[in-house]
Parts: structure tokens; C-alpha cells; sequence
């Protein structure tokens, strides 16, 4: 009998790369194409130490030990980007925002909220998190303005042209004998890139052009890169926004961090993306009015919100 090997995301190692080295150039490549075949990749990026990594996953089980009337003062001007309790559409899921996260002083305001002398050791390690996490996500972009010679534009989506939201995630897992329980429903992201972490528990899986579902299976130092709308209509739909969910089998908490990155004003989709073969298929748009209006008005929750929210 022949076996049939089941499709994975692409894996691509983005240790000690030299901005115009040969392996940064391989790179340019490994990541575009990843990004527009998938709207993701796994990335292989040390950037974070074993040792951070662990007292972050930690500090976030005891985060959501706090009782659910601490956890509600994180709130938002933004929608969606504070503490998303579980409802009856997903009762296994919890998740809470941490705004500017890139910032010490906006991580220490969020600790405030959540213990009454604040929490130093949680700020140091989620700042220091967010930020190495960012200089990944800083190198993908560049990776890619790079490949399609577009860089002029970089530094417009630089990190200093970005804000960044940690979310971090709880799921738990069903009381019941079944498996394989969807805790999230299909979507993609609204933001411009989102890099995700977890801990053993898997449970993220991504869907393919042929409609195929790839469950992601995190290797020690590994991070999972995908394009979201955002960057999808930057590129004039050259990327593809992932389309993914969480489905939960096991009887254990999964936990994962989310990086989440939205650009400071308008998204300009460069002229050098249109041309006769590749006409017009977003118009510029202010990147969080985007996130601000289809969370008022969620018609769809995948790439088609972006499509009708901007779309030529």
C-alpha cells in the first residue's frame, strides 16, 4: 500500500541573516514564496532564548489564574483588542491584549491592571519577548519588499510605522470523549502580520489552496509566520492570508502568544504592483479603521472582509 505523505508548511531557518548575503537573498525567496503559496511558514528563529520562553508561557498560566472580574479591566479603545472572554460560540477560548507591547511603560500599565503592585519580572520578560519577536517580524517584512523590489518603501512599514498587540491565548480542552473540537472558528487575520508561539499542545491548523487542512506542529524555537489582510492587499493579493483555526484534542490547556502587527494610518498598495496582468484589486486604506469597522459589522471573518472593505 503507498502512502500518501500529508502536506506541511514550509520551514525556513531565520537565524544569523546578513541583510545582502547569499542566504539572506535565499531567504528573500523561501519566504515570498512561502507566503504567497501558504500565507505562512514556520520559522526557525533563536532570537528567543529557551530560558525567556519558558518564564513567559509561565508567567501566562498565572495570568489566567487571576479572577474573570481582574481580567475584564483589560479593555481597549480599539475593538478586540482586550480580554476576550469565552462565550457560547467559543466556550473553551479566553484571550487578553497587550497594547504597544513593545513599549515597557505599556506593559507595566497592563500589569498594574492585573496585580496591585504591578509586576516587574512579567513586564521585563514580555517586553524583552515582544521585541525579539519583532525583530522577526521586521526581517520577513523586509524579506519581502526586498524580493518583489519594492524596498523604497520599507520604511514606511519599518517597526517605528507599526503598533504591535500581544495577545496571549488559553484553550481548553472539551469535557467530553470527543475529539478534534473546533475552539476557533476558520478565519485570517485582520492585522498586517502575525506571528504565533505555543506551548506542546497542538492544536493550529492552517488551510491550503486545495483546501486541505496542515496541522502545525511547533519544533523547540520555532514560530509560525503568516501574511494577514493587511499585508495581503498591500501586495495587491500576490500574498494570501492565511486561513486557519484552533481545534483541540487532548485533555491538556494549550497556550499560545500572538505578535499581532497594524500599520499607523494607510496602507498604500504600490504602483508597481499594477499592471495589465495584475490590474487593480484594493484601493489604500487606513489599516485600523479596517480593524475598527468589521468589528462592528462582522459579516465575514475571513480574506472576504478585507475584499469588501477595500477591495476594487
Amino acid at each position: 500500500m503507498v502512502s500518501i505523505s500529508q502536506p506541511k508548511v514550509p520551514m525556513i531557518d531565520m537565524n544569523d541573516l546578513k541583510p545582502g548575503s547569499d542566504s539572506w537573498v535565499l531567504r528573500c525567496q523561501e519566504v515570498t514564496h512561502a507566503l504567497e503559496e501558504y500565507g505562512c511558514f514556520m520559522a526557525i528563529y533563536q532570537g528567543v532564548s529557551k530560558e525567556l520562553n519558558k518564564e513567559v508561557f509561565d508567567s501566562i498560566k498565572t495570568l489566567y489564574k487571576l479572577p474573570a472580574e481582574t481580567k475584564i479591566k483589560n479593555t481597549s479603545d480599539t475593538p478586540l483588542f482586550g480580554y476576550l472572554g469565552p462565550t457560547h460560540t467559543r466556550p473553551l477560548f479566553e484571550s487578553m491584549g497587550i497594547e504597544n507591547v513593545t513599549s515597557l511603560d505599556h506593559v507595566q500599565h497592563f500589569a498594574n491592571l492585573m496585580w496591585p503592585s504591578g509586576s516587574h519580572h512579567f513586564s521585563e520578560n514580555i517586553n524583552s519577548y515582544a521585541n525579539l519577536v519583532s525583530e522577526l517580524e521586521n526581517a520577513v517584512k523586509q524579506m519581502v519588499f526586498q524580493s518583489y523590489g519594492v524596498e523604497k518603501y520599507y520604511e514606511s512599514y519599518d517597526k517605528s510605522s507599526m503598533t504591535y498587540l500581544l495577545r496571549v491565548n488559553k484553550y481548553k480542552p472539551a469535557k467530553t470523549n470527543e475529539s478534534n473540537i473546533a475552539t476557533t472558528a476558520i478565519h485570517t487575520d485582520r492585522s498586517f502580520v502575525s506571528i504565533l508561539s505555543q506551548n506542546h499542545v497542538n492544536g493550529l491548523e492552517v488551510l491550503t489552496r486545495d483546501d486541505k487542512w496542515v496541522t502545525v506542529e511547533f519544533l523547540p524555537s520555532s514560530f509560525i509566520v503568516m501574511a494577514a489582510d493587511g499585508f495581503m492587499a498591500w501586495s495587491n493579493g500576490r500574498l494570501r492570508s492565511a486561513p486557519h483555526r484552533v481545534m483541540m484534542n487532548g485533555q491538556e490547556d494549550r497556550y499560545s502568544i500572538g505578535l499581532f502587527t497594524f500599520k499607523k494610518g494607510v496602507i498604500e498598495i504600490p504602483k508597481e504592483f499594477v499592471d495589465e496582468e495584475h490590474p487593480s484589486r484594493f484601493k489604500s486604506f487606513n489599516h485600523l479603521e479596517y480593524v475598527d469597522h468589521m468589528s462592528k459589522s462582522p459579516v465575514y471573518i475571513d480574506e472576504r472582509a478585507i475584499k469588501l472593505f477595500c477591495g476594487t
